[in-house]
């Protein structure tokens, strides 16, 4: 347990740090999923919801939430499932 006054506002901060980290990649996920559900029920807004996905991705990468290469990977995949549809 934290025991100097720095430490326990570390501890603190970490929370509130990883809640939110938490909270946007729960957020990714979820377009994502949206976006290949779109796509195999061949929805008209395929395509909007496959732009705001990407930027969720780019933004989780540019935030260190994710690898950028994990993000490269997920946005081809995306891509290809829409494009093929």
């Amino acid at each position: 347990m934290a025991t100097s006054a720095q430490a326990k506002k570390r501890v603190r901060q970490n929370e509130k740090v990883r809640a939110r980290q938490q909270g946007q990649a729960t957020a990714t996920r979820s377009a994502i999923r949206k976006v290949i559900v779109a796509a195999e029920e061949n929805a008209e807004n395929t395509n909007e919801l496959l732009n705001d996905t990407l930027g969720l991705i780019d933004s989780a990468a540019s935030k260190g939430l994710i690898h950028k290469n994990k993000a490269a990977r997920e946005k081809s995949r995306l891509q290809k499932i829409v494009n093929n549809q």
